[in-house]
Formats: C-alpha cells, sequence, structure tokens
C-alpha cells in the first residue's frame, strides 16, 4: 500500500488548480476539520484530517442523521479498510469486516476479515445492528438474494445504509444476464469498475440503478427503504445514500 506521502504526491500531481477549494469542515467521521477539492469531479474531494471521499462523507453524515451513536451496535461492513471502516473502529461498534476473496471458500477468514458473498452469507439470522457498504450491489449477480441476506442477518429494528451508482429519476438497468448455458449475455456495454484488491477495471458491473431500488429492498423483506439526498457542502458531489430499515418507524429523513 502506498504510504501516506505517495498518495498525496500523486493526489498533488492531479490538481486542477483553477478547481481548487478548500473550506472549514465538521466532517461526520472525524469531527473539525478542513475540506479540499483538488479537481472539479468526486474523487477528488478529500477531508484533510481522516482523507474520506464525497462517498464516506455521505454515507457518514446520512448513518449518524439516524444513529447518532454507534457505540455497543453491531456492524457489518463489507470491506475491510478505508476512512468509513476506520471510522466505525473509532466508534464503539462491535465491529465486523468482510470481504469478497478470490481463491478464499466463503465463511473463512483472512487476517481477520470474513471472506464472504453476500447473495449467501454465512453469518447467523437477526446478528447484526447495522449493516453498510459503499459500491457493492452493481457488482452482486443476484441483488435480491443479496438483499434478502441484508435483511435475514439484520435484527427487528436493523438498518443497512449503502451507496451504488444511482440515478433517482430513471428505472434501473441491466446490463447483463447470465443465460441458461450459464454464458454472459451482455444487453449494453459491457462496464467495469476498480477495486482495492482486484485493481482498475477488474469488476462487472450487473446494473445501473435507479430510484425503484427502494421497491426492490421492499420487495426483499425491509419494511421500509427511502433514499437520502446528497448531502450539502461538498461542492455538489455529495451522493445520495440508500437506507432501509427492518422496522416501520417512520423518520424525518424518509422520501
Amino acid at each position: 500500500m502506498p504510504r501516506p506521502e505517495a498518495r498525496w504526491r500523486d493526489a498533488l500531481a492531479r490538481v486542477q488548480w483553477r478547481a481548487l477549494r478548500l473550506r472549514p469542515w465538521r466532517c461526520p467521521l472525524c469531527g473539525p476539520s478542513l475540506l479540499v477539492r483538488l479537481a472539479d469531479h468526486e474523487h477528488a474531494i478529500r477531508c484533510l484530517r481522516c482523507r474520506a471521499g464525497a462517498v464516506h462523507l455521505s454515507l457518514g453524515q446520512a448513518v449518524r442523521q439516524v444513529r447518532p451513536s454507534l457505540r455497543g451496535q453491531r456492524v457489518l461492513e463489507l470491506s475491510s479498510r478505508g476512512p468509513w471502516v476506520r471510522f466505525l473502529q473509532r466508534s464503539g461498534a462491535l465491529l465486523t469486516r468482510s470481504e469478497f476473496f478470490d481463491g478464499l471458500a466463503p465463511g473463512q477468514m483472512r487476517d481477520g476479515v470474513h471472506c464472504e458473498d453476500v447473495q449467501r452469507l454465512s453469518f447467523a439470522a437477526a446478528r447484526f445492528d447495522l449493516v453498510t457498504h459503499t459500491e457493492v450491489f452493481e457488482h452482486v449477480e443476484d441483488d435480491a438474494a443479496g438483499f434478502r441476506e441484508l435483511r435475514r442477518v439484520l435484527a427487528a429494528d436493523g438498518l443497512t445504509a449503502f451507496t451504488v451508482p444511482l440515478d433517482p429519476g430513471a428505472a434501473t438497468r441491466e446490463r447483463v444476464r447470465r443465460g441458461p448455458d450459464g454464458a454472459l449475455q451482455y444487453l449494453l456495454p459491457p462496464e467495469y469498475h476498480g477495486d482495492r484488491l482486484r485493481g482498475p477495471a477488474r469488476v462487472l458491473s450487473w446494473r445501473d440503478y435507479g430510484g425503484d431500488i427502494v421497491q426492490r429492498l421492499r420487495q426483499a423483506g425491509f419494511a421500509r427503504a427511502w433514499i437520502e439526498p446528497p448531502p450539502g457542502g461538498l461542492w455538489g458531489r455529495g451522493r445520495a445514500v440508500v437506507m432501509a430499515s427492518c422496522s416501520d418507524e417512520t423518520t424525518e429523513s424518509e422520501t
């Protein structure tokens, strides 16, 4: 993993100087800080103190609106590292981390991290109070099975909060499906995303989500589902956050 100094040197090399901005900021993950925009796109926004970007800052703000304290909460995060994981480790939550590791059977562990297939989680029912994840479900072949598994492992008042590439004003478009012979059938040009484990452009995107993702979550057994609008303060680059609750208690945030 590159050292922090190397990461900052790489970031500075990509600065769009006309877009450079700096402002005081109360980070939902680390408190009083400064927010910097190095270029005019989502991935160039960072909290200078904890290095969280627009996706994790949006998720943090949405979660803290409904769960101001996570102390003692049983939390499953579907990644093993990064600013959001570091926040959860500091928060007093009882944190379980997972990844889908190539070459490792689901349910096994590597360096304290569970290997899990979200379509078939190895955890007992009602194990967690909160499940969080960022940019995962567009890469899940059977997302209906994945959403049902999230509901199964959550307690009766449990909550999931997550981000996916999302156009709330559109309908979900399937990009690819598996044919009867097991071969992939592309409905749209193939699209691949990167991740920390596999590198750039290595993970197939199965769909582009729209606002009907809330119906998919309700069909999976969640009592309520809604889309939290992007937070302000991020130069228009905040992310919408998808929320789903196992309880039917309403919140002011529901849309």
